[in-house]
């Protein structure tokens, strides 16, 4: 049974709808700091916590997520106006087995929030440039590749606040298997430098060495055949430029389930 819950920052539940399939949830209410949507009834779950947000794949380890509404700062890397609406409509449905053993972009996931979750795919780094969630790790998964400029939506990015050692981590949540990646650089330049070179390091023991151009279309990167629980990026080389800023805008891993 798939159920979509509202529950206030005082455990209050606001509103609830269950389905053996797929649930949907229209919820009148002006959120309030600490509101926040609880998913449940399958791994394997395809949904829209609010209409600012693209709908996408999630995967519940404990058939279970908590997605918090974002507030304060955190809205910036969403659409102006995303979740002030009086009138929110939210909606969650079982992925079909054609679905989960397909081949897609299995890093996607629109609803990813900062710090930890108990859901995946997730994205997180050592260092997002000074903590500002237009910068943050979970930008690169949220299906928006929109480039040409940086700071507040469309336009956040994973930044690196010119470390060198910066690193980011993708999260499948499971095993999944891939065998290619691709990168979307920021590429607001020339305000942006980029990387020249990098390394994915894969949960199996695998590292791969890419090279990147400067450009800001996606550039695919080979992985070979692997079943992997995560893929880290680091010891990306920045290029001469003299700008300090390269940045990414999207990961994308293609792949799928392996049950």
């Amino acid at each position: 049974m798939v159920s979509i819950e509202v529950i206030s920052a005082k455990g209050e539940t606001l509103f609830s709808v269950s389905h053996p399939t797929e649930a949907l949830l229209c919820a009148d209410r002006v959120y309030r700091e600490g509101d926040r949507i609880v998913f449940s009834g399958g791994r394997h779950l395809w949904i829209q916590p609010d209409q600012a947000l693209q709908p996408g794949e999630v995967y519940l380890p404990a058939e279970k997520m908590t997605w918090t509404v974002p507030f304060g700062e955190h809205r910036l890397a969403y659409a102006p106006g995303a979740f002030e609406a009086e009138r929110h409509i939210i909606s969650a449905r079982l992925m079909t087995e054609r679905e989960v053993l397909g081949r897609r972009n299995i890093a996607c996931n629109p609803a990813d929030l900062r710090g930890g979750t108990d859901f995946y795919p997730h994205c997180s780094a050592n260092v997002e440039t000074r903590n500002e969630a237009c910068f943050c790790a979970r930008n690169v998964i949220d299906g928006l590749r929109y480039n040409t400029f940086h700071g507040e939506w469309p336009f956040q990015s994973w930044g690196i606040g010119a470390r060198e050692d910066a690193w980011c981590l993708l999260d499948f949540g499971r095993e999944v298997r891939v065998d290619r990646m691709a990168l979307t650089l920021r590429a607001d330049f020339p305000h942006d430098a980029y990387w020249v070179f990098g390394h994915a390091v894969l949960s199996d023991g695998t590292e791969c060495a890419f090279p990147l151009e400067k450009t800001g279309d996606r550039q695919f990167i080979p992985l070979g055949e692997h079943t992997v629980r995560w893929i880290r990026l680091e010891r990306m080389k920045k290029s001469n430029d003299p700008s300090a800023f390269p940045a990414l805008t999207e990961w994308e891993v293609y792949g799928c389930d392996t049950e």
